[in-house]
């Protein structure tokens, strides 16, 4: 027999709680998917309802007048949550240990006076845009099979509008996915008809083919406007085009300056994304609903959370009075399982509703610390106001972790006198000038995007020549600093620049 060995290892691991996971899930949903999920576990958890719909609760505190809240819920206790059904246990002791209104949360407040202005989020009726293409797609004689055929060409188009398939790859996909047998011929011609449609440029190929499309269908429909040089220029000197090499492009079709200009001109006022905006308002609008609300009134910044939609969550009374009949019961297996399964359920929704507090506390301090380390933003509005700050500057404040503050700031938004503002918008590095102040790097590019709104386009300004602008500014940074900061920015090359 071989020799067995028992060793014993000691290792440190780091495991989150039931409470700490579920509060690290609902601290990165914006709020108008916390409503979602919110309705999700009613339905899913019996024990938890929505005390709205049953009667009127007394108003809570507003969350930021709880200064004995020290973050975390205080009647909680994780060891409520084990139970071993083959230990003794009285219900009579389980209900008495509790009072089942400290489980209940209120997320609305009625704190708010007639004088506050009222956000209401617009409800968009309009129709999809894809279903705007298939309406256009009805009207044409088409047979069953090419209804089809362009069915799926509009249901592969990209945000943009494009169709980003070859017609060959579009023969192999119907086969395989749609068990649709076509031939080329048959689905670029049903192609040809879905790039008829408005808005012009729809269903494009590639960028050339969107600008050639949208130039043919003006010069339809504007026979006494010239068009041609502009058709040309797209058809035969695309790369000079977009390079801007317009000397080339002079020299190549024999054309003066001024006609090139004007052909470039009328290319310009084309549209390059027709699946993004289109003219006839038909695609959806997406709104963005805010998370926070800021206020100033006599230079005073009042910070309020977005709950007007949230329902006021408890515990469900009628299971209380469940556990409350099982405890007349005699002692049974049947018994047991079933007090097991009540009790599972009350202790999931106060750690849900125990989460949720606890969410709702921590975006508030979030949000309150970054208001009072951008309180010259908040009481001007002028972005040059803004102090560099990190995550790790905010997280100090709070005593919150960094990824906790990650998760405040993702996908959230805040409304302000001055407009919606994405949270990470508030977020930037600094730099230190030459009188020894650290600015923000947001400064720096609104002063980079200045000079170049301001330059002459016709010699436009070198990365190195930003660079010198910058230096007797007092902002000391190398010209690689000033490529970064002009992609951020979405400013092209000076080459790219140019004009005419």
């Amino acid at each position: 027999m071989s020799n067995q060995k028992l060793t014993q290892i000691q290792r440190q691991e780091l495991k989150l709680s039931p409470q700490q996971i579920q509060l690290m899930k609902l601290l990165q949903l914006p709020t108008i998917e916390l409503e979602q999920r919110i309705k999700e576990e009613i339905e899913a958890n019996p024990a938890l309802e929505d005390g709205s719909e049953n009667e009127e609760f007394e108003d809570n505190e507003p969350i930021a007048d709880d200064e004995n809240d020290n973050g975390e819920n205080d009647d909680y206790n994780d060891e409520e949550l084990v139970f071993d059904k083959d230990e003794e246990f009285d219900i009579t002791d389980y209900l008495q240990d509790e009072d089942i209104d400290d489980y209940s949360y209120k997320l609305q407040t009625n704190n708010r006076s007639s004088d506050d202005e009222d956000y209401e989020t617009p409800i968009s009726n309009e129709i999809s845009f894809q279903d705007y293409l298939l309406q256009q797609l009805g009207y044409r004689e088409l047979t069953e099979k090419q209804e089809l055929l362009g069915s799926y060409i509009i249901g592969n188009l990209d945000d943009n509008g494009y169709i980003n398939r070859k017609v060959s790859d579009i023969v192999d996909d119907l086969i395989f996915t749609q068990n649709i047998e076509a031939t080329e011929d048959e689905v670029a011609e049903v192609l040809a008809i879905v790039q008829e449609l408005d808005p012009p440029g729809i269903a494009a190929r590639d960028l050339q083919e969107c600008l050639l499309i949208q130039l043919e269908r003006l010069q339809e429909d504007n026979p006494f406007n010239d068009y041609s040089l502009a058709i040309t220029i797209v058809k035969n000197c695309f790369e000079e085009f977009t390079k801007k090499h317009y000397d080339k492009i002079v020299k190549k079709l024999e054309v003066s300056n001024q006609q090139l200009k004007a052909a470039i001109d009328e290319i310009l006022k084309l549209n390059p994304k027709p699946g993004d905006t289109s003219s006839t308002g038909t695609k959806n609008s997406h709104y963005i609903t805010p998370d926070f609300f800021v206020f100033v009134k006599d230079n005073i910044i009042e910070l309020s959370l977005e709950s007007r939609n949230m329902p006021e969550l408890r515990v469900s009374r009628e299971y209380i009075s469940m556990l409350e009949d099982y405890s007349n019961y005699k002692d049974t297996r049947q018994r047991q399982e079933a007090v097991q399964f009540i009790k599972q359920r009350i202790d999931s929704a106060k750690l849900f509703i125990g989460a949720i507090q606890q969410r709702q506390k921590t975006l508030y301090i979030t949000m309150k610390a970054i208001i009072d380390k951008q309180q010259e933003f908040f009481l001007t509005g002028d972005e040059t106001k803004l102090k560099p700050m990190i995550l790790k500057d905010i997280a100090d404040i709070v005593g919150l972790d960094i990824s906790t503050v990650s998760r405040v700031a993702n996908s959230k938004y805040v409304q302000t006198p001055y407009g919606v503002f994405l949270l990470k918008f508030f977020f930037s590095e600094g730099i230190t000038n030459t009188e020894g102040e650290e600015v923000s790097t947001r400064e720096i590019k609104r002063i980079l995007q200045d000079c170049v709104d301001e330059e002459d386009k016709k010699k436009p300004m070198t990365d190195e020549a930003l660079m010198e602008i910058l230096k007797d500014k007092g902002y000391p940074i190398a010209r690689r600093t000033v490529a970064k900061y002009r992609e951020q920015l979405g400013i092209p090359v000076a080459r790219l620049r140019k004009e005419i």
